[in-house]
C-alpha cells in the first residue's frame, strides 16, 4: 500500500431501479494504488453543480424522498419519466464532475512524485468520494496560498465561460448575450468580458438578481420579470451588436424570444424591408435546463437563425490540446479573482443523503451553490 492511501474509502452512489426508486448511498471501495503516472488525491471539495444533478438525482421526485439507515435516501422517479432513464437503470453509479484536494500517493514517474502533498484540482466524475485516482498529467495543480474549496470549482464554470467566449470569436460574433446571468457562472463570464473588452448583454429573473451583476461593474442588465423586458433586451442587444446567446433556461419563450430582439436590433438599421428577414446570422446555444419544458418559438427572427447545443464536452473534444491549456492556465492564474466561486453551504456526504439538503441543493437557486467535503461529519 502506497503513503496515505487508506485501501479503501466512501464513495457517494446513484442508483435508478427499473421499478421506479432512486437510491442514493455510501458504499465503501477499495483503493489501488496509482499507477507509475498516476496520482491520488484525498478530496475535500466538490461543488454541487447543476449538470451533476441529473446523475446524482435523475427524474426523481424528491417531494418523495425518504431517509433510511446507511444513510440511504429513496425517492420516487414518476412513471412517465422512467422511459428517459431506461440507459441507467439498476446501474449503481459514482457521481461528481470536478473538485479538489490533496494528493496523498503518487506513481514512481517524476511528473506524479513532484504533485506529492501539493493542492490539485480535477474533473472527470467519481468526486463525491474520499478518494479519487488521477492521472498526473490531467489534474491542476492550485496556486500557492489557494484551497481545496478555491479550487473546487475551477474546471466546469470557468471553461464554461471561456468556452463561450471563445465559441463568439470562432464563429465571428462580437458580443454575448447570457441568461441565468445572476449565477456563479454568469458572474465570471461577466468578469472575463469585462476584463477582454467583450460586450454582454445579461438576463435575469428578478431585480435581487439584476444588482448582484451591476454591483461587479455589468454594464447591459435586463429583468425577463419586468413589464418593458422585450423592449430592453432589444435595445440592449442594439447598443451591443449581439448576435449569439448562451441559455441555461431551455424550456419556455426565452430563447426565441432574444432571436426575435436581436432581429428587431438589426432592422433598426436595416435600409430596406426584406420579406426574409435579415441577413445577419443569429444564434441560440442552449446549455442548460432549469425549465425542463418544451422550447417554444415563434418565427418572428427571419431565415438566417440557428438554435442548437452547446456542450463543455464537446467544446474541449474540438480544441487543440496547447489552447485547451492555455484556458485551464488562465483559470488557475486567476482562480481568486476572475474565476472564484462561492458557496452556500458546506455539506458532508452523509448530509447529500439528507432529504431536506437534498431538497435545496435540488432548488437551483441563483446565486446558490452547495460544497460538498468528503471529510465533514465522517469523525
Amino acid at each position: 500500500m502506497a503513503d496515505g492511501n487508506p485501501g479503501s474509502g466512501l464513495q457517494l452512489r446513484s442508483l435508478i431501479r427499473k421499478s421506479g426508486e432512486l437510491e442514493l448511498s455510501l458504499a465503501k471501495v477499495d483503493i489501488p494504488d496509482p499507477a507509475a503516472d498516476e496520482v491520488l488525491v484525498r478530496v475535500e471539495a466538490s461543488p454541487i453543480n447543476p449538470s451533476d444533478l441529473g446523475l446524482l438525482l435523475g427524474a426523481a421526485d424528491l417531494s418523495t424522498a425518504k431517509a433510511a439507515p446507511g444513510p440511504v435516501l429513496t425517492a420516487s422517479v414518476p412513471p412517465q419519466l422512467i422511459r428517459a432513464m431506461a440507459g441507467r437503470l439498476d446501474q449503481s453509479l459514482p457521481v461528481g464532475n470536478e473538485g479538489a484536494g490533496t494528493v496523498v500517493a503518487a506513481g514512481s514517474d517524476p511528473a506524479a512524485q513532484a504533485l506529492m502533498g501539493r493542492k490539485v484540482a480535477g474533473i472527470g466524475g467519481a468526486m463525491y468520494a474520499q478518494y479519487r485516482t488521477f492521472k498526473a498529467a490531467d489534474v491542476l495543480p492550485l496556486p500557492p496560498g489557494a484551497s481545496a474549496a478555491d479550487g473546487a470549482s475551477c474546471f466546469v464554470n470557468p471553461l464554461t465561460a471561456l468556452g463561450m467566449v471563445e465559441t463568439m470569436k470562432r464563429e465571428g460574433h462580437t458580443a454575448l448575450v447570457h441568461t441565468a446571468a445572476a449565477s456563479n457562472l454568469g458572474q465570471m463570464l461577466n468578469k472575463i468580458c469585462l476584463k477582454d473588452g467583450v460586450a454582454l448583454v445579461n438576463i435575469v429573473r428578478s431585480p435581487e438578481q439584476a444588482r448582484i451583476l451591476t454591483d461587479i461593474g455589468a454594464t447591459h442588465v435586463v429583468d425577463s420579470t419586468a413589464p418593458d423586458f422585450l423592449s430592453a433586451l432589444t435595445d440592449a442587444i442594439a447598443e451591443t451588436g449581439a448576435t449569439l446567446a448562451f441559455d441555461a433556461i431551455g424550456g419556455g419563450k426565452l430563447a426565441g424570444q432574444i432571436l426575435g430582439a436581436m432581429e428587431a436590433a438589426i432592422n433598426r438599421k436595416a435600409a430596406a424591408y426584406s420579406r426574409y428577414g435579415s441577413a445577419v446570422h443569429k444564434q441560440v446555444y442552449i446549455y442548460g435546463g432549469l425549465d425542463t419544458g418544451p422550447t417554444e418559438l415563434v418565427r418572428s427572427y427571419g431565415m438566417a437563425w440557428g438554435l442548437g447545443g452547446w456542450l463543455l464536452t464537446y467544446f474541449l473534444m474540438k480544441t487543440p490540446p496547447a489552447e485547451a491549456q492555455a484556458l485551464r492556465q488562465r483559470v488557475a492564474d486567476e482562480l481568486k479573482t476572475t474565476f472564484a466561486s462561492h458557496y452556500t453551504a458546506e455539506i458532508g456526504l452523509a448530509e447529500a443523503l439528507d432529504p431536506k439538503v437534498a431538497g435545496a441543493y435540488n432548488r437551483k437557486t441563483t446565486g446558490e451553490k452547495y460544497l460538498i467535503n468528503p471529510a465533514k461529519g465522517l469523525g
